[in-house]
């Protein structure tokens, strides 16, 4: 009997070794696993043209906080009427002041949390194979490069893109020369996709959006003076309740994601 209770001896050391190394393992992989927020996501509606820049901005966000951050992406004058008639958002990005201003007026915003963030340019594209060469300048023939065609742009009255573009030709004098030439979308991707599977010779989006497709090139940009300034503002919906949308703000507006901006062609406002 003694003879088994002393086999038994280091045999039961060895387990307890196993079993402590286990516990150790354990908690060691629990302290190197993400943080886990409890609570609500932040919920962000954004202009479309932010895609790429907030995807990243996010993810960068939840690996370092835990917080899930879910971004609803259309025109700016869409989401504004849909916070307006009551959608849950927590953070709106416009593409323009206009359509800020509009949900202040009617105190749809918290505007001590309200910043212009991000300023754009605007640029005429052509597909990649184009041979079109051009100086964007009073009274350039713009009529002729589109040779029959039609020039891609968003919605004119509402859309911030779109009233940029229309800003500047007729600031250009060309506005008139182009109307029946004019195919309106929604949005300046959609611009840009007409562009690039060359359904349109040409096309007016943000510089940011040509950036991110290999199939259009910039064949020049539109002077700053010809159109408003083009500038992103942010602002917390008055609607919003949830506890982590100051601090998602405040990370969005640091200098710790101004590199994020930079690369896909966004001016960071200061």
């Amino acid at each position: 009997m003694m003879k088994m209770f002393s086999v038994c001896r280091p045999l039961f050391r060895v387990s307890r070794c196993c079993c402590i190394g286990l516990i150790l393992v354990i908690i060691v992989g629990m302290l190197s696993m993400p943080l886990v927020a409890q609570g609500p996501d932040v919920m962000v509606f954004s202009a479309g043209n932010l895609k790429e820049a907030l995807e990243e901005i996010t993810a960068q966000y939840q690996r370092e906080t835990g917080t899930h951050v879910r971004v609803s992406l259309a025109s700016a004058s869409s989401l504004a009427k849909q916070i307006e008639n009551g959608a849950p958002a927590d953070i709106f990005i416009s593409a323009d002041l206009d359509w800020m201003d509009y949900l202040a007026k009617r105190n749809l915003i918290k505007s001590d949390t309200r910043k212009n963030l991000l300023g754009n340019k605007l640029v005429l594209i052509a597909p990649k194979d184009s041979p079109v060469q051009v100086r964007i300048q009073p009274g350039f023939p713009l009529s002729k490069l589109l040779a029959g065609g039609k020039l891609a742009i968003c919605e004119t009255t509402a859309v911030p893109c779109g009233k940029y573009g229309k800003a500047s030709l007729v600031k250009l004098g060309l506005w008139s020369s182009v109307t029946g030439q004019i195919v309106e979308v929604e949005t300046a991707r959609a611009a840009l996709a007409l562009v690039a599977r060359k359904e349109a010779p040409l096309g007016i989006v943000y510089q940011t959006d040509a950036n991110t497709e290999p199939k259009v090139r910039v064949v020049g940009v539109f002077p700053e003076d010809t159109h408003p300034p083009i500038i992103y503002p942010i602002a917390i919906t008055s609607d919003s309740t949830n506890p982590r949308a100051g601090a998602f703000l405040a990370y969005v507006e640091s200098d710790k994601v101004r590199p994020i901006y930079e690369k896909y062609g966004f001016m960071v406002l200061k």
